[in-house]
């Protein structure tokens, strides 16, 4: 899997985080802005390729999205003025969370977001290939990097709900190399503010391997279904295994995620840091209660780790 299979959900543009009167989308056409030079991948919501932007005069990531997915989606909202992905992406401003240039329609009257392109693989690429050679000595950097990047987004209002190594991209340096120096969070297809409205059961949607039993059974949920989603990705970015699951990856395997107790990360791995063990595993928790009440805990209790593994 690449960057093209991470970049995926809705593209959307619209009000602020708690809603608020829409503005007009900017037109784009894109065969005329746009010299594809990457072959184009097609998502569970939209189409991305990556391009180069005539106007910026750089290469960019485009993303274009499935009008009819798109309106299912957002007709699960109707009456909250729910913002859409392009307004919230523009509002994000974190060195660790990709950037969004713009958004607009397309000539045909798609929905389209200009992001930046980053070079590299997906940390899905990395975790299912087991490529760990790509992040040798990287780990407690990535984390804190995805760790750094979700907190942001929870300080300035929204909650990610899609949480998962696809949405992480590994950053290379130069062509060519293959020493990962970062992360960075992408896709707000499926995000919403923290707010009342947008919290209530009933909104099942998310990548079931990383969903949280409250969104997989259908409660109230909160941030905390963020802190679970990367604590199974953190467990398998350091074992290159999955705390519940085997080879099933349907939707129904997420059920085991409240009915079946995880396999302990030390018996995947003894020689992880054990303050570092037990702070995921209370991140994967899954009553809500009992679970790490959030991003920022997960960076104070792991301060003085260095490293992921004992030397």
């Amino acid at each position: 899997m690449s960057l093209f299979d991470s970049l995926r959900g809705m593209l959307s543009g619209g009000g602020k985080k708690g809603g608020g009167k829409r503005t007009s989308l900017k037109k784009i056409d894109v065969d005329a802005r746009f010299a594809r030079s990457r072959t184009a991948a097609t998502g569970t919501m939209s189409n991305f390729f990556v391009a180069y932007d005539i106007e910026r005069k750089q290469d960019v990531g485009v993303k274009i999205l499935d009008p009819e997915k798109f309106e299912l989606f957002e007709a699960r909202f109707k009456g909250l003025n729910k913002p859409m992905e392009g307004e919230i992406a523009l509002q994000m401003n974190h060195d660790r969370v990709v950037k969004t240039y713009e958004h607009g329609v397309t000539s045909k009257g798609e929905r389209i977001i200009v992001m930046e392109y980053i070079r590299g693989p997906s940390l899905q690429d990395v975790i299912v290939r087991k490529r760990g050679e790509l992040i040798e000595g990287m780990h407690m950097t990535l984390m804190r990097e995805m760790a750094e990047a979700l907190a942001y987004v929870h300080s300035v209002g929204f909650i990610h709900r899609d949480v998962c190594p696809r949405n992480f991209i590994c950053e290379l340096p130069a062509e060519g190399q293959t020493a990962v120096t970062g992360a960075k969070l992408i896709d707000f297809g499926l995000t919403v503010p923290a707010t009342p409205a947008f919290q209530q059961p009933g909104n099942r949607t998310g990548t079931p391997l990383y969903m949280s039993p409250e969104i997989v059974r259908r409660r109230h949920t909160d941030k905390r279904v963020d802190v679970f989603s990367l604590g199974v990705t953190f467990y398998c970015l350091l074992t290159f295994s999955h705390p519940w699951q085997g080879e099933i990856v349907s939707g129904r395997a997420a059920l085991q995620h409240d009915t079946e107790e995880p396999t302990d990360i030390l018996e995947k791995r003894d020689d992880i840091d054990p303050r570092l063990a037990r702070v995921i595993t209370r991140m994967i928790q899954p009553n809500v209660d009992n679970r790490l009440p959030s991003i920022d805990e997960f960076l104070n209790l792991t301060k003085n780790v260095e490293t992921a593994f004992a030397s």
